[in-house]
Formats: C-alpha cells, structure tokens, sequence
C-alpha cells in the first residue's frame, strides 16, 4: 500500500518539517542563477530590481526567465532524493508508487489522455488567442520544457503526493488527512500567481480542486505515476501551446491569449465535469476498488525494510 509505505515509528512527523525545510533550503540554492543574473542586469543595464512576480517574468527573454527559473526545481529534486534516502532511510521508489518499479505506461497513459485534452480545447475554443508562433524561440522553448519542465511538476508531486502525503499518514494514521491536507496545502502554493490577482480567490477553486484529483488518483492507483503524468502534461502543454501576458508563465508559445481574464465556467468545469470523467476513465482501465478505504480508511503500519 502506497501511503503506508513511509508509516513506520522511526518517521517521526517532525522528520518531514525537517526534511521539507532541506528541501526548500535546496531550491533556494538553485536560485541563486537567477539572482545573480538579476543583479548582472540591475547594475550593468540600469534595470529596476523586479517587485513582484509579473515584473520578473518581464524582467529577461521569456526562454531564459523560464530557464533560470526552472533551474531551481533541479536543485529541490536532488534535496527531495537526499532527503527521502539519507534522512528517512527509504528509496525514492517508496515515495513514488506500491509497485514493484515505476509503471511509465501509467505516467505516458495519464499524460497522453490529458495533453490530448489540453489540445483539443484549445484548437476548438480559438477565441481570443492570436498566433504568436516565432520558429527558432519556439525550438528552443521545446528544448527547456521538454527537459524541464517534467522536473519542475515532479518535484511538485513528490513533495505533496508522495513526500508529504506520507508524511501527514504519519500523523494522523489515517488516509483522509493527509488527502485534505497536502490538496489544500498544494492550492495554497499558487497564492502569489498572477491569476490569482486577475481572476480573484474563485480561482482557487481550480487549484484546490486539481490538489484533490492528484490525491485521489494518487491514493487509488497505490503510487504517483497518473499525477505525475498529468501534471507534466498540464505545464508543458500548457507552455508551449498558449501564453499571455498575465499567465504564470510567459513563453515563446504557439499562440498567445490576448482576451481578459474572467472567472466564468472555465475555472470550475475541470473540478466538477471533467475530473470526474477523467476518475471514471482511470478507475476502469485500472480496475479501482475499495474507494471508501482508499481514501479515508485508516492507517496499516508496515514494518518494511528499504
């Protein structure tokens, strides 16, 4: 079982707000890139210091803004690796799935299913999108996403559904906790996102919503693989088909949405329609039983050695 896999009396819930504080220690080292090509900026060309999040993604070149900050997550990767192997004495493998070795037919499934989606929609709902494709920033925003952007939405999903995730099964010793928690938490992260300020507070709407579907999917399936698919679909897909200027992320994309952003049906039809299509889809490929237990049944402690 996928979350009682960290649940053992030597993993002490003060482990995990240690290991999470390494973790974060880690990824502010990879930041240091992007700082000192901030400050090479401020004092050789006279830039005023970035204030906010929007004024940095204007602040350089959007391929090297999305590089130099994707660098940090690298870093955060390694300290989640160190952390799980060397402070909680596990494999990463125990915080990534139940199974034997990582299913990537799950993970290619997952993100297939939803980049499909992404794209489809996208092409039969133009409105407001304008073309905006340059062929040599597109080639090399292919190249930073491909390579990174999978790392970025990994450590994402080791952190909350699988570091943290077992982390709270610690605590609580039961499975409903720790799902409430870590998709909470997860929404809250987004808090400083520039949509959030566009669209307003609805929107966490969707951001806890998509922290709740990791989770099930998470905790139904016994490992991260499905999550780790789709989220590495959304974010890449989602940077290489369409950008704007009030997105998180701002690319060289295909096209580039120049419409003002409302909080209308689109923020809540993915939480309330399309998610549980998606549940539906992934319970009866992969023969999903026992919800109730799954998802808010208590806590079995293994004694397994990694």
């Amino acid at each position: 079982m996928f979350i009682e896999q960290g649940v053992n009396p030597e993993n002490r819930f003060w482990k995990y707000l240690v290991g999470l504080g390494l973790i974060f220690m880690a990824s502010i080292v990879g930041q240091i890139p992007l700082l000192v090509a901030i400050f090479y900026e401020t004092l050789s060309k006279g830039k005023a210091y970035p204030l906010d999040n929007e004024q940095m993604m204007q602040f350089f070149e959007p391929n090297l803004t999305l590089f130099l900050v994707l660098i940090s997550f690298v870093f955060a990767m390694l300290g989640i690796f160190f952390v799980v192997r060397y402070w909680h004495k596990q494999t990463l493998l125990s915080v990534t799935t139940s199974r034997e070795k990582v299913d990537w037919g799950r993970i290619f499934f997952s993100f297939s299913i939803w980049a499909g989606f992404m794209i489809v929609s996208t092409l039969t709902n133009p409105d407001g999108l304008v073309l905006n494709f340059k062929p040599l920033p597109f080639a090399i925003l292919v190249v930073i996403s491909v390579l990174l952007i999978p790392i970025q939405t990994s450590t994402e999903e080791y952190v909350f559904r699988g570091y943290l995730m077992q982390g709270f099964a610690n605590l609580a010793k039961n499975k409903w906790i720790p799902l409430v928690v870590t998709s909470v938490v997860f929404g809250a992260m987004h808090l400083s996102n520039p949509e959030v300020s566009k669209m307003g507070n609805i929107i966490f709407v969707y951001y806890i919503g998509t922290g709740f579907f990791l989770g099930i999917i998470t905790l139904m399936d016994e490992g991260m693989e499905l999550a780790l698919g789709f989220h590495a679909a959304n974010n890449l897909i989602g940077a290489l088909l369409v950008t704007s200027d009030w997105s998180a992320f701002q690319t060289h994309s295909i096209f580039k949405d120049i419409s003002e952003p409302q909080a209308g049906i689109d923020i809540i039809m993915p939480v309330v329609i399309i998610y549980p299509i998606l549940l539906y889809i992934f319970s009866r490929k992969y023969q999903w039983t026992n919800w109730k237990e799954k998802l808010i049944g208590k806590i079995e402690v293994l004694h397994k050695e990694y």
